[in-house]
């Protein structure tokens, strides 16, 4: 397994290299040693690591903070601060840069390799999820797909035909998509799925519920009846109107 490259911004120079020392005892690569936060993103240009350490109080124009803002920005590689001030007001300001690791100084080496494998390792995680949403929404946002979506629950992308939607539910920060012979819960807002679905064959009746015109049993107000399932589904009063002007009337 290849070592993981790490680049140390400190500007003393003690206590950089001790960190070198350290790093390298632990088994890492240290890929440079910088001491402002202009060198420290002109060398991850040049050496791409897969991990920054980065002291908080630099000299210079620019800070640790807006240096790991920028690093986070352009190539998304993980931030650890170093820092020997754990005060509230510093620790609020860094969070703004969305670190993925904090190290009071002074520290043991155990604390250092532990804050370093956990940060790695979130970054993975994040860096997979941020793929898979990415995917997610290039399936969704597909303008050929006409006549079904992709929904992201279970770990996977499920195909759902639009045909095939009796009703959507809102469920707090989760819709639940029923079909014929499926429950699909995922991550997501009514607000999007109504922008997915085809106006045409769609409709929302209550700001908990959208549902497919065709797949309605019967209506008398104040609720509706979904065919095959008969669900009960009440109408929202804001809805009413827009609902009954996309039926067939006689």
């Amino acid at each position: 397994m290849a070592k993981l490259k790490i680049l140390v911004v400190e500007d003393e120079n003690i206590v950089a290299k001790d960190i070198q020392n350290s790093l390298t005892k632990l088994g890492y690569k240290v890929s440079g040693v910088v001491n402002s936060g202009e060198k420290a993103i002109a060398e991850v240009d040049e050496s791409r690591p897969d991990l920054v350490l980065m002291d908080i109080m630099l000299k210079g124009k620019i800070d640790g903070i807006d240096t790991a803002k920028i690093l986070r920005e352009r190539y998304d590689i993980p931030v650890i601060f170093l820092t020997a001030y754990a005060d509230e007001n510093t620790l609020e300001k860094a969070k703004i840069s969305e670190p993925y690791g904090y190290i009071i100084k002074p520290f043991k080496e155990k604390e250092l390799q532990t804050t370093i494998e956990m940060a790695v390792y979130k970054h993975e995680k994040d860096f997979k999820v941020k793929k898979e949403r990415d995917l997610y929404h290039s399936i969704v946002e597909n303008k050929d797909a006409k006549d079904s979506i992709f929904v992201r629950a279970d770990y996977r992308l499920n195909k759902v035909a639009f045909k095939d939607i009796y009703f959507v539910e809102a469920l707090k920060d989760y819709v639940v998509i029923n079909t014929s012979d499926n429950i699909y819960t995922t991550h997501t807002t009514m607000k999007h799925m109504i922008k997915i679905l085809p106006e045409k064959e769609f409709v929302r009746v209550h700001r908990s519920y959208i549902v497919r015109l065709d797949k309605i049993f019967s209506i008398k107000y104040p609720d509706l009846v979904i065919e095959g399932k008969m669900k009960v589904i009440p109408i929202g009063g804001l809805y009413r109107k827009e609902l009954f002007g996309r039926l067939n009337l006689i």
